[in-house]
C-alpha cells in the first residue's frame, strides 16, 4: 500500500514540474516575440522619419541671465575706497573692513597670487570678470556683518552664489597664504616676550589664558543634533584658544562638539603635544624663591589641577587668597577679552551659522583667528595702556641665574614622553605653584608694598 502511494505522490510531482515547465517556454517565447515586433516598429520609424525629433512634454526652464553691470560695482567700489582721494577716508575704512587699508590690500594681493580664481580674466564674450577686489570686499563683508551671501548684490553686483564662492576661496587663501606665521607656536622671542609680561602682572612663568567659546550651528544635520547640542539646547561647535595679554591668539582648535565640556575639549586638543614630545623650549624661571621649569596658563575652575595650569581660589577667605583670586581672575580675562573682540570683529562667528558643511565651519573659523592676530599685529601699538617697553627691562638675577630662562633641547623617546606626561598632570606642582604664586603677588601687590 505504502509502495502505491510513493508512486502516485511522484507522479504528481513530476507531472507539476513538466506543467511548469512548459508554462515558463511559453511565457518565454511571448516575450521574444513582443521584443521581435518592437524592433521591427523602431526599424521603421528609424527609416521612414530620419528627422524625427523627440521633446519632452515639459522642457526645463532655463536660469534667468541678470546683467549686474559689474564694472560699475568695481568703479564704485575704488571710487570709495581705492582711489587717491576716496570718497570714505581710512577711519571709515577701518570700520568697514575691520582692518587698515594697507593689511587689507596685503591679503588680497597674496590671496590673488596664491588662487586663480581671483585673478581677473575676459570671459567669451570679451568683458572682463569681477575684479579681486570685488570679490574680496564681499567676503570681508560677509565675515565683518555676518550678513546673507546676497546682501551685497546692490552694491558690488555680485550674485550670492558668486559671494558664497568668494568667501569659501578666501578663507582658504588666507589659511594657505598667513597660516604658518600667524598660527605659529611662540618661538623662542615670543616666549621670552610672553614670560617678561607675565613677570611684570605678577605671574612669572605665565604665557596666556586658556578658554572656550562655542559657535551655534543653526542648520546641524538632525543626526547629529544630539551630540552637538550643549547646556543652551542648541547645537553648537567649541572652539579652545590660548591668548596672551595683547589679544593675540596662540592656539586655536575648532571641531569639538558642544556637548562637550572644557575637559573634554583639552583631552582631545593637541595643545601640550609639543610639551609632551619634547619640542616645546624649556622654561626656568624663579617664583617665591623656588626654581620652576614649566610655563602655565591661567584658567578658570572647571579645568584639572595640573602643573601646566593655574586656578582661582573659590570663595577666598584670607586677605592674601582674596588678593590672588582678584589678579588671576583679572589676568585671566585676556582670553575672554580675544574671545570678545574676534565675535565684534567678525559678526559672522557671533550668528548662528547657516553653513551646512561642517569642514567649511572650521576653514571660516580658522580664518578669521588668523585675520584677528594679523590685525593684532598691525595695530597694537595703537592699544591704550600698552607699553611693550616696559616688559623688556633688564631681567631679574638670583646670584649668577636668570630669573626667566629656556633652552631648546628635544627629546623625543617613549620614556621622556611619559616623564613629561607625569610632570604635566602633577597635582603637588599644581599645588605648590599655586601657593608660591600667593606669597609672590602679596609680597608684589599686598597692601604693606
Amino acid at each position: 500500500m505504502s509502495s502505491d502511494s510513493e508512486d502516485l505522490s511522484s507522479d504528481s510531482n513530476s507531472s507539476s514540474i513538466s506543467s511548469n515547465s512548459i508554462e515558463y517556454h511559453e511565457w518565454e517565447s511571448r516575450v521574444v516575440q513582443y521584443n521581435q515586433r518592437t524592433d521591427r516598429i523602431l526599424e521603421d520609424v528609424i527609416i521612414n522619419y530620419p528627422n524625427l525629433v523627440i521633446q519632452d512634454q515639459t522642457p526645463r526652464a532655463r536660469r534667468a541671465y541678470r546683467d549686474r553691470e559689474r564694472e560699475q560695482g568695481e568703479t564704485r567700489l575704488m571710487a570709495d575706497y581705492f582711489v587717491d582721494n576716496p570718497t570714505f577716508d581710512e577711519v571709515i575704512f577701518r570700520r568697514r573692513f575691520r582692518m587698515r587699508k594697507h593689511l587689507f590690500i596685503r591679503i588680497v594681493d597674496s590671496v590673488t597670487a596664491n588662487d586663480r580664481y581671483f585673478q581677473q580674466r575676459r570671459d567669451a564674450t570679451g568683458r572682463q570678470s569681477l575684479s579681486s577686489l570685488q570679490k574680496c570686499t564681499g567676503a570681508m563683508r560677509v565675515l565683518a556683518y555676518g550678513v546673507s551671501f546676497d546682501a551685497v548684490d546692490e552694491y558690488l553686483r555680485m550674485s550670492g552664489a558668486v559671494t558664497r564662492k568668494s568667501l569659501m576661496s578666501f578663507v582658504q587663501g588666507v589659511i594657505s597664504c598667513f597660516g604658518d606665521e600667524y598660527l605659529r607656536r611662540p618661538n623662542e622671542d615670543d616666549l621670552a616676550r610672553l614670560l617678561n609680561i607675565g613677570e611684570q602682572r605678577g605671574f612669572p612663568g605665565m604665557i596666556g589664558s586658556i578658554d572656550c567659546m562655542h559657535w551655534q550651528w543653526k542648520n546641524c544635520p538632525t543626526g547629529w543634533a544630539g551630540q552637538y547640542a550643549g547646556r543652551s539646547g542648541k547645537p553648537t561647535i567649541i572652539l579652545e584658544a590660548v591668548a596672551s595679554y595683547d589679544l593675540w591668539i596662540w592656539h586655536a582648535f575648532f571641531g569639538t562638539p558642544g556637548s562637550c565640556n572644557d575637559i573634554n575639549v583639552l583631552h582631545r586638543s593637541p595643545v601640550f603635544n609639543d610639551v609632551l614630545e619634547g619640542r616645546a623650549p624649556k622654561v626656568s624661571y624663579v617664583v617665591n624663591g623656588n626654581q620652576k621649569n614649566m610655563a602655565y596658563y591661567l584658567t578658570d575652575g572647571i579645568y584639572p589641577s595640573w602643573a601646566a595650569f593655574v586656578k582661582s581660589i573659590s570663595s577666598p577667605q584670607i586677605r592674601k587668597h582674596r588678593l590672588f583670586a582678584q589678579h588671576q581672575e583679572a589676568v585671566r580675562k585676556d582670553v575672554e577679552r580675544a574671545f570678545g573682540v574676534l565675535q565684534a570683529r567678525f559678526a559672522f562667528l557671533r550668528h548662528p551659522c547657516l553653513i551646512w558643511d561642517y569642514e567649511q565651519m572650521g576653514q571660516i573659523m580658522i580664518a578669521c583667528v588668523i585675520m584677528h592676530n594679523m590685525i593684532v599685529e598691525d595695530e597694537r601699538e595703537t592699544y591704550q595702556n600698552y607699553d611693550p617697553s616696559v616688559f623688556f627691562n633688564d631681567t631679574q638675577t638670583n646670584g649668577d641665574d636668570d630669573v626667566v630662562a629656556f633652552s631648546t633641547e628635544r627629546i623625543a623617546d617613549l620614556t621622556s614622553y611619559m616623564r613629561n606626561r607625569e610632570q604635566l598632570r602633577n597635582r603637588e606642582a599644581h599645588s605648590s605653584l599655586r601657593n608660591d604664586l600667593i606669597e609672590h603677588i602679596w609680597q608684589k601687590f599686598g597692601d604693606d608694598n
